[in-house]
Formats: C-alpha cells, sequence, structure tokens
C-alpha cells in the first residue's frame, strides 16, 4: 500500500551508516536558502525559452531532458532545489514547471530563477489546483511538452549531481522505459539521517496493481514512455508516481532500478508528503486499511487503467479488469496474480479480500 509520499514502501533490510552532505553542496544550499524575488522592472518569466526542442524518442540525443517540477507554497526550500539543477554533470536540461497557485511567494522566485537564466528553456504554469498527483499529470500530458525525456522533480528536496546522468543511462530510445533510484533521507536543514535501506525487489506489473516501489522523485521518463503514459490520459488518481508505474508496466514498459542514490530528500513538518516509515508512517498505514482508503486507491487506479485501454498487454488488461470487477476478492486476488513485494503484504491481501477491503 502506498503511503503519504505517493507509495515509497521501504522495509528496513541492510543497515547503511548516515551520510554527511558535501562541505560544498551544504555552503552553497543551505537550508531553506531564498534569493531575493527579482528587483522591480526584472524581466518576468516568459512563457518559454528557447525552441521547443527536438521530440527525442530515449534518454539522450541533441535535445534537453524537460526537468517537470510541481509546486505549491514551496517558497521556504525551493530556491535550493532549483540551485541544484545547475549542478548537474548532464548540462543539457530544460525547466518545466506547474504551480498549484501558490500565495507564499514560490511564484516570484520562479520568475526570478527563469529571469537569471534566459538561456534556458524554462516554462512555468498555473497548476489545476487539484493536489499533487493532478499537478504532475497536468504537465506530463500538457499537449505543450516536446515528447521526450522527463525527469520529475519535488519542490523541496535537493539534487545530487548525478541525478539526470543516473536517470537517464541505460534508457532505451526505442521502447518505452522508466528508471528510479534511491534518496538519501535528511531532515529539514539537509543532514542525512541514519536509516536502513533495502534493496528493492524486482518491479512488475503485478507488483503495481496493488503497490507502488518506485520513490517519484526519482523517476525519469523516455519519449516513448511519455506517449505511453499520455494515453492513459490526465487520470484522477491518488499519487502520480504509483500511477506511472501501473500504467507502464501494463504496457509492457521497461522499469530499472538504480543502486545510485541521486537526491537529498528532505524531511520537515510542513511537508503534505513524507517518507513512508516509522511509527507515524505504521499508523498511517493501517489506518488506510482500516478506513477503507487502500480499497479506494486501488479502485482509482484500476477504473482509470481499464477506461483507457490503448497499448495494455492483453494480459495484464485482462488482469486488472479481473481484479477490479470479480465479486469473488480472493478469486480476483488470485487470478490477477497481483502481490506485494514484502512478506507481511503478501500476508495481508487475503485478510483485505475477504474483509472486502481490497
Amino acid at each position: 500500500m502506498p503511503g503519504p509520499q505517493g507509495g515509497k514502501d521501504r522495509d528496513p533490510e541492510a543497515t547503511a551508516p548516515a551520510e554527511r552532505l558535501p562541505d560544498t553542496l551544504s555552503a552553497r544550499l543551505g537550508p531553506g536558502a531564498v534569493r531575493p524575488p527579482p528587483a522591480p522592472g526584472a524581466v518576468p518569466a516568459a512563457a518559454a525559452r528557447g525552441g521547443p526542442g527536438r521530440g527525442m524518442g530515449g534518454g539522450t540525443g541533441d535535445g534537453p531532458v524537460r526537468i517537470l517540477l510541481a509546486t505549491w507554497n514551496g517558497a521556504r526550500f525551493l530556491q535550493a532545489q532549483l540551485d541544484s539543477y545547475l549542478e548537474q554533470d548532464h548540462d543539457n536540461w530544460a525547466l518545466w514547471v506547474s504551480d498549484d497557485h501558490s500565495t507564499d511567494g514560490t511564484w516570484e522566485i520562479l520568475q526570478a530563477f527563469a529571469a537569471r537564466h534566459p538561456e534556458r528553456e524554462i516554462v512555468l504554469k498555473r497548476g489545476p489546483g487539484r493536489g499533487s498527483a493532478a499537478n504532475f499529470l497536468s504537465l506530463l500530458c500538457d499537449p505543450e511538452l516536446p515528447v521526450g525525456p522527463v525527469a520529475l522533480s519535488d519542490q523541496d528536496d535537493v539534487w545530487r549531481p548525478n541525478r539526470l546522468t543516473v536517470g537517464l543511462s541505460m534508457l532505451d530510445r526505442a521502447h518505452p522505459a522508466v528508471s528510479a533510484a534511491h534518496t538519501v533521507e535528511t531532515d529539514a536543514a539537509l543532514t542525512p539521517t541514519r536509516r536502513r535501506a533495502r534493496r528493492l525487489p524486482p518491479p512488475s506489473f503485478h507488483n503495481a496493481l496493488v503497490q507502488n516501489i518506485l520513490a517519484g522523485n526519482t523517476l525519469t521518463l523516455n519519449g516513448p514512455a511519455l506517449v505511453a503514459l499520455r494515453h492513459g490520459g490526465p487520470a484522477h488518481v491518488p499519487f502520480h508516481d504509483w500511477w506511472i508505474y501501473l500504467r507502464l508496466t501494463a504496457v509492457g514498459a521497461q522499469v530499472r532500478v538504480h543502486e545510485d542514490r541521486v537526491l537529498y530528500y528532505r524531511q520537515h513538518g510542513s511537508q503534505t508528503l513524507g517518507a513512508h516509515r516509522g511509527l507515524i508512517a505504521g499508523a498511517q498505514r493501517m489506518g488506510a486499511l482500516a478506513g477503507g482508503r487502500y480499497r479506494a486507491w486501488v479502485k482509482q487506479n484500476l477504473t482509470a487503467l481499464v477506461a483507457r485501454p490503448e497499448g495494455l498487454l492483453p494480459p495484464h488488461r485482462i488482469a486488472a479488469e479481473r481484479l477490479l470487477h470479480d465479486p469473488s476478492r480472493l478469486r480476483a486476488l488470485r487470478e490477477s496474480g497481483a502481490r506485494r513485494s514484502d512478506m507481511a503484504g503478501r500476508l495481508i491481501l487475503p485478510a483485505l479480500a475477504l474483509t472486502r477491503r481490497m
């Protein structure tokens, strides 16, 4: 079951030492560092900078990878994230932003960043105002966004210099492909915290039916994957990253999970979403199960998937329809092949089916 961060279900397995933030990055991107808004008369952010780019099919090529950033009242930490884009090893990038009607200065910070970098293609848009998932999907499905590689970004993280290089590596240019990676969890001041991480299981469609294992803030899609995702439309789903995992595995896309850590994942009290671990996260999971939210999440995903079947592999379409419609929930679970990656999850799914919470 996905948690508040759109499905970062990470159970502890092996202890990893806490990682120290490099001094140079810490100095440049101090916690909450925000440059002042542009002076009166400064050039505002343009609707677009540069040409539309080429519709590349893969992860590399002549055109830029477009960073897709969804924002909402993120002024406190946004500048640090924007500055980390400038430190990328892969320098050929553009930035598209959808801001969900922020009221805290976020929009002005974005305008100032665009004005300082007129050489970049920077596109600022107003979001739909319907939450994080709709905000990201409005960008992904925007008809003005050229077909090519895209990298998703949260507003309050700090990217490591390898974020784009790792994300783009090994992405097939001809077939749909999406890559994910690992993160370094930190506190609000970007001090890495000691966490126990585990090697993720192999991604699969049958896992995506009932669980998300991909960290949305690390996702990179190639051009064919973006096209396949758009065939599903701007779906009404609870979590954009779970939807990307489900929709793309349903069409047979390649999913690659890199062991590299590609960003500092900031945890702070004001964020709407956070890491899915610890006592609070466990209580949230139990509340979602007991209150029927998990069932609603799965139903929303499956309804959106079968409503737009273009490109779905026939066995995957049949499995989704069976899990959605079969009145015998145990039979639906068995014949769809739906399975969670963790032992506790595999044990609890039949219990959920028996109590009609699955």
